[in-house]
């Protein structure tokens, strides 16, 4: 097995419900996402998946879904208000927005759809919160 990792930034927003401490408030984060992506062989260049690839499937779909957005959970509380406030920044999600959701969904849900053309797939995402906070799925 080979693989190719990309990273890339974004700005969102989120909360947590049922977190004990502060990330049960409305907060954001500027997020890098790495994604590392698998093929059994090479292709005839020797590449996984050229690194533009997985930047057009993969980081700008984090570009145009999440970034400067708000993530809610479909079953938050607050999301009747918070979409009587700004609908149009809100990006409901089937999952509490944590960062290790966040990673299992961009490996089982989004990464098939973007990369169903092509002789790869998404193995591994790691989430970083911040520098010192991060969360990784890997299949």
């Amino acid at each position: 097995m080979i693989t190719a990792e990309r990273y890339h930034d974004i700005s969102c927003g989120h909360r947590v419900v049922g977190h004990e401490g502060k990330c049960q408030y409305l907060h954001g984060h500027n997020y890098r996402i790495h994604f590392v992506v698998e093929a059994m062989e090479l292709d005839s260049v020797g590449r996984v998946l050229d690194f533009s690839v997985i930047k057009e499937k993969l980081c700008l779909w984090l570009e145009d879904n999440y970034d400067h957005k708000f993530l809610i959970w479909e079953k938050d509380p607050l999301l009747t208000q918070l979409q009587q406030i700004t609908a149009e920044s809100l990006v409901v999600v089937p999952f509490n927005p944590t960062a290790e959701n966040m990673a299992k969904y961009l490996v089982e849900v989004v990464a098939p759809q973007q990369l169903a053309d092509y002789p790869c797939r998404l193995i591994h995402c790691k989430v970083e919160e911040t520098r010192k906070c991060s969360a990784t799925y890997t299949l």
